[in-house]
């Protein structure tokens, strides 16, 4: 018995030693600055990066040469751009990466504060979070972006006048916008002015602040700027004007069910809600203006309050995408120009490859 069990865990170690060194073999070598190889063990790790993105649970061996073939062309720009002098630095990187995390969190945050945003509210750690998310952890998504970012910084270089230039006419901003016309329809509106106090471990005294406030803005001693100025002075509490919309996912941003917001719907302008409370904080809020719903003109802004007209937003996307057509085509013909026999090798190819790609 004791013979079998030994053998069965040579052939477990062996097994996985034959694993991890077919995971080594090298599919391509990419040589335009330096000799980099892509090996089988990367172009998995990348599909499980884009099945985890996409939702699909597998890959036909097509999708995985596409996917193969895209690594290829970024490494062949990425080397192209270093060769070039193009660099990304630490905290450019840094800053970029935190933007993201920003717009994830929906307010400015570090790196250090989105880590412990996950922890408390998701129980995970920040590489586990990133594994799940982006099928990386944070360093191998920070090396990822880096490459990503110079690769498109020396593509814009190419064609930064053009990109710059980029313009539409009027035509085509009212032809654009009478094509999508259905889609700039406004839902009946509100502008909301919400106070917040944070319980921040005494919930008794965050009560008697909410409730200070609540008290002090119905009697009138207090209006919303004097109190935007007292909760800049004092950070105890949070207080800021949005505007909601009477719609479903609304009503989900705000953690409460349809038919709660519905009725919040039913107020009138200049409406005080009582105060309330929920595991972190007390709250209560101020309607200050209300909109009802219609089809948004040319003139109109996007949403209630903003500077931004419907026109500017169409002519703003039209600009956007010209300039994304520019820099497509600037890197499908640097792509092209690179994909030739003293830049780059297909170290497997034909049925060699295909059963590599059968997993």
């Amino acid at each position: 018995m004791k013979r079998n069990i030994l053998f069965f865990v040579f052939l477990v170690a062996t097994a996985c030693a034959v694993f991890a060194q077919n995971n080594l073999q090298a599919l391509a070598t990419i040589k335009v600055n330096k000799s980099e190889t892509i090996t089988l063990g990367q172009l998995k790790a990348r599909v499980d990066v884009y099945q985890k993105q996409s939702g699909l649970s597998s890959f036909t061996l097509d999708q995985k040469k596409e996917i193969l073939d895209t690594m290829i062309d970024e490494r062949l720009v990425v080397q192209k751009a270093i060769k070039s002098g193009v660099t990304v630095t630490d905290s450019e990187l840094d800053q970029y990466f935190t933007g993201m995390l920003s717009n994830m969190a929906g307010r400015e945050v570090t790196e250090k504060e989105f880590g412990e945003l996950v922890q408390s509210e998701l129980s995970k750690s920040f590489d586990q979070y990133m594994k799940e998310q982006m099928g990386m952890t944070v360093n191998e998504y920070k090396a990822f972006l880096k490459n990503q970012l110079i690769a498109q910084r020396y593509v814009v270089s190419l064609k930064q006048k053009e990109i710059e230039g980029a313009t539409v006419s009027d035509a085509e901003v009212r032809n654009a916008y009478e094509i999508n016309k259905s889609a700039f329809v406004q839902s009946d509106t509100m502008k909301l002015f919400v106070v917040v106090v944070p319980k921040k471990g005494d919930p008794s005294a965050a009560k008697a602040l909410c409730t200070s406030l609540y008290n002090d803005y119905k009697a009138k001693k207090l209006t919303t700027d004097s109190m935007t100025k007292q909760m800049e002075s004092s950070k105890k509490f949070t207080c800021a004007p949005f505007y909601i919309s009477k719609i479903s996912s609304a009503a989900a941003q705000l953690g409460i069910d349809y038919a709660t917001l519905l009725d919040m719907f039913k107020n009138s302008k200049g409406f005080v809600s009582e105060v309330s409370e929920n595991e972190t904080d007390y709250q209560f809020y101020i309607i200050l203006d209300k909109y009802d719903a219609k089809m948004l003109t040319l003139s109109d802004p996007v949403t209630p309050g903003q500077a931004v007209t419907i026109y500017e937003y169409v002519k703003g996307n039209l600009i956007e995408e010209k300039r994304n057509m520019i820099f497509q085509n600037a890197l499908a013909d640097l792509t092209k120009e690179l994909r030739v026999p003293a830049n780059y090798k297909m170290e497997k190819s034909g049925a060699a490859l295909d059963k590599l790609l059968t997993w």
